[in-house]
Protein backbone atom coordinates (compact mmCIF):
# COMPACT_ATOMS: atom_id res chain seq x y z
CA UNK A 1 0.00 0.00 0.00
CA UNK A 2 2.26 2.64 -1.15
CA UNK A 3 -0.29 5.74 0.25
CA UNK A 4 -0.30 4.32 3.64
CA UNK A 5 -0.51 6.89 6.16
CA UNK A 6 -1.38 9.60 3.71
CA UNK A 7 -4.36 12.03 2.87
CA UNK A 8 -5.96 12.92 -0.04
CA UNK A 9 -8.07 15.17 -1.15
CA UNK A 10 -10.34 14.63 -4.58
CA UNK A 11 -12.72 17.22 -5.83
CA UNK A 12 -15.77 15.95 -7.50
CA UNK A 13 -15.60 12.32 -6.54
CA UNK A 14 -19.00 11.60 -5.91
CA UNK A 15 -19.60 9.87 -9.38
CA UNK A 16 -17.86 9.16 -12.56
CA UNK A 17 -13.66 9.45 -12.76
CA UNK A 18 -13.71 11.48 -9.61
CA UNK A 19 -15.53 8.14 -7.67
CA UNK A 20 -12.84 6.03 -8.95
CA UNK A 21 -10.10 8.39 -8.28
CA UNK A 22 -11.37 8.15 -4.84
CA UNK A 23 -11.35 4.51 -4.40
CA UNK A 24 -8.20 4.10 -6.00
CA UNK A 25 -6.33 6.20 -3.77
CA UNK A 26 -8.44 4.48 -0.69
CA UNK A 27 -6.84 0.92 -2.34
CA UNK A 28 -3.68 2.35 -1.94
CA UNK A 29 -3.48 3.20 1.30
CA UNK A 30 -5.00 6.52 1.79
CA UNK A 31 -7.20 7.71 3.55
CA UNK A 32 -9.57 9.91 1.42
CA UNK A 33 -11.98 12.80 1.62
CA UNK A 34 -14.22 12.72 -0.89
CA UNK A 35 -15.59 15.98 -1.90
CA UNK A 36 -18.69 16.84 -4.16
CA UNK A 37 -21.36 19.51 -4.96
CA UNK A 38 -23.89 16.75 -3.41
CA UNK A 39 -23.51 15.50 0.19
CA UNK A 40 -25.45 12.03 -0.64
CA UNK A 41 -23.28 11.54 -3.64
CA UNK A 42 -19.90 12.13 -1.29
CA UNK A 43 -21.01 10.07 1.76
CA UNK A 44 -21.91 7.09 -0.86
CA UNK A 45 -18.44 7.07 -2.26
CA UNK A 46 -17.02 7.43 1.55
CA UNK A 47 -19.43 4.39 2.39
CA UNK A 48 -17.99 2.66 0.05
CA UNK A 49 -14.67 3.34 1.20
CA UNK A 50 -14.97 2.33 4.54
CA UNK A 51 -17.04 -0.70 3.78
CA UNK A 52 -13.73 -2.16 2.08
CA UNK A 53 -12.01 -1.34 4.72
CA UNK A 54 -10.58 1.84 4.23
CA UNK A 55 -10.91 5.56 5.87
CA UNK A 56 -12.89 8.19 4.05
CA UNK A 57 -14.96 11.46 4.94
CA UNK A 58 -17.36 13.22 2.91
CA UNK A 59 -17.70 16.63 2.10
CA UNK A 60 -19.97 18.43 0.53
CA UNK A 61 -18.81 21.85 -0.95
CA UNK A 62 -18.67 23.88 -4.33
CA UNK A 63 -15.00 24.51 -5.45
CA UNK A 64 -15.73 27.95 -6.48
CA UNK A 65 -16.84 28.63 -2.58
CA UNK A 66 -13.94 29.88 -0.83
CA UNK A 67 -14.99 29.76 2.44
CA UNK A 68 -16.20 26.00 2.04
CA UNK A 69 -12.83 24.54 0.74
CA UNK A 70 -11.33 26.41 3.59
CA UNK A 71 -13.41 24.45 5.94
CA UNK A 72 -12.86 20.94 3.81
CA UNK A 73 -9.06 21.64 4.25
CA UNK A 74 -10.01 22.58 8.17
CA UNK A 75 -12.22 18.86 8.75
CA UNK A 76 -9.04 16.43 6.45
CA UNK A 77 -6.24 18.38 9.36
CA UNK A 78 -8.77 17.81 12.02
CA UNK A 79 -9.51 14.45 11.37
CA UNK A 80 -5.80 12.94 9.90
CA UNK A 81 -3.23 16.35 10.31
CA UNK A 82 -1.76 16.33 6.99
CA UNK A 83 -2.66 17.04 3.46
CA UNK A 84 -0.66 14.97 1.51
CA UNK A 85 -2.18 15.01 -1.82
CA UNK A 86 -4.96 17.20 -3.73
CA UNK A 87 -6.92 15.61 -6.76
CA UNK A 88 -8.45 18.54 -8.30
CA UNK A 89 -11.23 17.18 -10.44
CA UNK A 90 -14.13 18.86 -10.26
CA UNK A 91 -15.84 20.11 -13.58
CA UNK A 92 -18.62 20.31 -15.53
CA UNK A 93 -19.71 21.16 -19.86
CA UNK A 94 -21.54 23.63 -21.62
CA UNK A 95 -21.14 22.41 -24.76
CA UNK A 96 -22.06 25.16 -27.72
CA UNK A 97 -20.03 25.82 -30.67
CA UNK A 98 -18.55 29.50 -30.29
CA UNK A 99 -21.34 31.05 -32.39
CA UNK A 100 -23.80 29.98 -30.20
CA UNK A 101 -22.32 30.22 -27.02
CA UNK A 102 -23.77 32.56 -24.05
CA UNK A 103 -20.35 34.35 -22.23
CA UNK A 104 -22.03 33.81 -19.10
CA UNK A 105 -21.72 29.74 -20.08
CA UNK A 106 -18.12 30.27 -21.17
CA UNK A 107 -17.54 31.98 -17.72
CA UNK A 108 -19.35 28.95 -15.17
CA UNK A 109 -16.94 26.75 -17.27
CA UNK A 110 -14.04 29.03 -16.91
CA UNK A 111 -15.00 29.94 -12.77
CA UNK A 112 -15.35 26.12 -11.96
CA UNK A 113 -12.45 24.14 -13.60
CA UNK A 114 -9.91 26.86 -13.82
CA UNK A 115 -11.11 29.03 -10.21
CA UNK A 116 -12.20 25.91 -8.79
CA UNK A 117 -8.20 24.54 -8.82
CA UNK A 118 -6.74 27.76 -7.98
CA UNK A 119 -9.03 28.27 -5.26
CA UNK A 120 -8.37 24.23 -3.69
CA UNK A 121 -4.63 24.56 -4.60
CA UNK A 122 -4.55 28.03 -2.57
CA UNK A 123 -6.32 26.50 0.34
CA UNK A 124 -4.20 23.49 0.49
CA UNK A 125 -0.61 25.52 -0.38
CA UNK A 126 0.52 26.53 3.09
CA UNK A 127 -0.08 23.20 4.87
CA UNK A 128 2.16 21.58 2.32
CA UNK A 129 4.79 24.19 2.31
CA UNK A 130 4.89 24.00 5.87
CA UNK A 131 5.18 20.28 5.76
CA UNK A 132 7.42 20.23 3.50
CA UNK A 133 6.28 17.92 0.77
CA UNK A 134 2.90 17.28 -1.36
CA UNK A 135 1.37 16.04 -4.45
CA UNK A 136 -1.17 18.27 -6.61
CA UNK A 137 -3.13 16.65 -9.50
CA UNK A 138 -4.81 19.39 -12.12
CA UNK A 139 -6.92 17.64 -14.36
CA UNK A 140 -6.43 19.31 -18.08
CA UNK A 141 -7.85 17.45 -21.26
CA UNK A 142 -6.92 16.78 -25.00
CA UNK A 143 -9.51 19.95 -25.15
CA UNK A 144 -7.14 22.26 -23.78
CA UNK A 145 -4.16 20.87 -25.42
CA UNK A 146 -5.29 19.99 -28.93
CA UNK A 147 -9.14 22.03 -28.80
CA UNK A 148 -12.60 20.17 -29.85
CA UNK A 149 -15.34 22.14 -31.33
CA UNK A 150 -17.51 23.19 -29.09
CA UNK A 151 -15.85 23.07 -26.26
CA UNK A 152 -14.39 27.11 -26.57
CA UNK A 153 -15.10 27.72 -22.71
CA UNK A 154 -13.93 24.04 -21.43
CA UNK A 155 -10.47 24.10 -23.62
CA UNK A 156 -9.57 27.46 -22.40
CA UNK A 157 -10.11 26.58 -18.82
CA UNK A 158 -8.76 23.00 -19.48
CA UNK A 159 -5.37 24.98 -21.33
CA UNK A 160 -5.39 27.48 -18.44
CA UNK A 161 -4.88 24.74 -15.87
CA UNK A 162 -1.40 23.83 -17.34
CA UNK A 163 -0.26 27.02 -17.05
CA UNK A 164 -1.20 26.47 -13.42
CA UNK A 165 0.78 23.68 -13.08
CA UNK A 166 3.85 25.13 -14.73
CA UNK A 167 4.27 27.81 -12.38
CA UNK A 168 2.93 25.52 -9.23
CA UNK A 169 5.59 23.17 -9.68
CA UNK A 170 8.27 25.94 -10.03
CA UNK A 171 7.10 27.70 -6.87
CA UNK A 172 6.35 24.92 -4.99
CA UNK A 173 9.66 22.93 -5.65
CA UNK A 174 11.85 24.32 -2.70
CA UNK A 175 8.99 23.15 -0.53
CA UNK A 176 8.74 19.60 -2.02
CA UNK A 177 5.46 19.96 -3.54
CA UNK A 178 4.70 18.54 -7.15
CA UNK A 179 2.33 19.34 -9.16
CA UNK A 180 1.09 17.64 -12.37
CA UNK A 181 -1.75 17.08 -14.83
CA UNK A 182 -4.12 14.54 -16.15
CA UNK A 183 -5.31 14.59 -19.01
CA UNK A 184 -7.97 11.85 -19.00
CA UNK A 185 -10.32 10.04 -21.32
CA UNK A 186 -12.94 8.30 -19.71
CA UNK A 187 -16.96 7.64 -20.32
CA UNK A 188 -18.89 9.55 -17.63
CA UNK A 189 -22.10 11.59 -18.30
CA UNK A 190 -20.29 14.35 -19.54
CA UNK A 191 -19.04 12.77 -22.34
CA UNK A 192 -22.64 10.94 -23.23
CA UNK A 193 -23.17 11.80 -27.02
CA UNK A 194 -19.44 13.06 -28.01
CA UNK A 195 -18.25 9.89 -29.07
CA UNK A 196 -20.00 6.57 -30.19
CA UNK A 197 -20.98 4.02 -28.08
CA UNK A 198 -18.32 1.19 -29.00
CA UNK A 199 -15.51 3.88 -28.26
CA UNK A 200 -17.36 5.02 -24.85
CA UNK A 201 -17.72 1.52 -23.66
CA UNK A 202 -13.55 1.20 -23.56
CA UNK A 203 -13.59 4.58 -21.78
CA UNK A 204 -14.03 2.84 -18.52
CA UNK A 205 -12.71 5.59 -15.68
CA UNK A 206 -11.46 2.84 -13.58
CA UNK A 207 -8.56 2.59 -16.40
CA UNK A 208 -7.53 5.64 -15.76
CA UNK A 209 -7.13 6.38 -12.22
CA UNK A 210 -3.66 3.88 -12.12
CA UNK A 211 -2.15 7.42 -13.51
CA UNK A 212 -2.50 9.06 -10.24
CA UNK A 213 -0.10 6.86 -8.91
CA UNK A 214 3.46 7.85 -10.06
CA UNK A 215 2.19 11.45 -10.11
CA UNK A 216 1.51 11.27 -6.16
CA UNK A 217 4.05 8.96 -4.59
CA UNK A 218 7.45 10.11 -2.88
CA UNK A 219 9.57 10.07 -6.43
CA UNK A 220 6.61 11.42 -8.54
CA UNK A 221 7.83 13.70 -11.42
CA UNK A 222 6.92 17.57 -11.37
CA UNK A 223 5.72 18.97 -14.56
CA UNK A 224 4.32 16.31 -16.30
CA UNK A 225 1.02 16.03 -18.50
CA UNK A 226 0.08 12.53 -18.18
CA UNK A 227 -2.95 11.13 -21.01
CA UNK A 228 -4.44 8.53 -19.34
CA UNK A 229 -7.56 6.75 -21.15
CA UNK A 230 -8.70 2.88 -22.18
CA UNK A 231 -5.70 1.58 -20.08
CA UNK A 232 -3.37 3.80 -22.06
CA UNK A 233 -0.59 5.75 -20.91
CA UNK A 234 1.12 8.83 -22.44
CA UNK A 235 3.36 12.47 -21.95
CA UNK A 236 2.35 15.05 -23.56
CA UNK A 237 4.62 18.31 -23.89
CA UNK A 238 4.61 21.70 -24.48
CA UNK A 239 7.68 22.41 -26.82
CA UNK A 240 9.42 25.60 -28.66
CA UNK A 241 11.37 25.30 -31.84
CA UNK A 242 14.80 26.28 -32.54
CA UNK A 243 13.45 29.13 -34.92
CA UNK A 244 15.48 31.37 -36.67
CA UNK A 245 16.95 34.79 -36.38
CA UNK A 246 14.79 37.20 -38.53
CA UNK A 247 15.54 40.88 -37.11
CA UNK A 248 13.53 44.09 -37.07
CA UNK A 249 12.83 46.47 -40.36
CA UNK A 250 9.82 47.01 -42.36
CA UNK A 251 10.41 44.27 -44.17
CA UNK A 252 10.25 41.41 -41.09
CA UNK A 253 6.94 40.24 -41.53
CA UNK A 254 7.57 39.30 -45.32
CA UNK A 255 10.90 37.84 -44.09
CA UNK A 256 9.34 35.27 -41.39
CA UNK A 257 7.17 34.53 -43.65
CA UNK A 258 10.21 33.42 -46.20
CA UNK A 259 11.36 31.52 -43.10
CA UNK A 260 8.52 29.85 -41.78
CA UNK A 261 9.55 26.51 -42.63
CA UNK A 262 12.55 26.88 -40.32
CA UNK A 263 10.57 28.51 -38.29
CA UNK A 264 8.38 25.62 -37.83
CA UNK A 265 10.73 22.32 -37.76
CA UNK A 266 10.43 20.79 -35.30
CA UNK A 267 13.39 18.61 -35.77
CA UNK A 268 15.18 21.01 -32.85
CA UNK A 269 12.33 21.25 -30.64
CA UNK A 270 12.70 21.38 -26.67
CA UNK A 271 10.50 21.39 -23.53
CA UNK A 272 11.56 24.81 -21.63
CA UNK A 273 12.39 24.63 -18.58
CA UNK A 274 10.88 27.57 -17.35
CA UNK A 275 8.68 30.54 -19.08
CA UNK A 276 11.90 32.71 -19.58
CA UNK A 277 13.84 29.90 -21.82
CA UNK A 278 11.63 31.26 -24.54
CA UNK A 279 13.67 35.21 -24.30
CA UNK A 280 17.43 33.51 -23.03
CA UNK A 281 16.98 31.79 -26.85
CA UNK A 282 15.73 35.11 -28.88
CA UNK A 283 18.55 37.18 -27.10
CA UNK A 284 21.52 34.47 -27.29
CA UNK A 285 20.35 34.47 -30.67
CA UNK A 286 19.88 38.13 -31.40
CA UNK A 287 23.89 38.18 -29.81
CA UNK A 288 25.11 35.64 -32.16
CA UNK A 289 23.66 37.75 -35.30
CA UNK A 290 25.31 40.98 -34.22
CA UNK A 291 28.63 39.16 -33.29
CA UNK A 292 28.14 37.96 -37.16
CA UNK A 293 27.56 41.15 -38.54
CA UNK A 294 30.67 42.51 -36.97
Amino acid sequence: MPLKGRTAIVTGAGGGLGRQHALYLARKGARVVVNDLGQEAAEAVAAEICAAGGEAIAVAASVTDEAAVAAMVQRALQAWGRIDILISNAGILRDKSFAKMDLADFRLVVDVHLMGAAICCKAVWEQMRAQNSGRIVLTTSSSGLWGNFGQANYGAAKMALVGLMQTLAIEGAKYGIKVNCLAPTAYTRMMEGILPQEQLDALDPSLVSPALLPLVVEQAPTRTILCAGAGHFAQANVTLTEGCYIGGGDDAGERLMAAWDVVSDSSGQIVPGYGFTQAEREVASARRHARASA
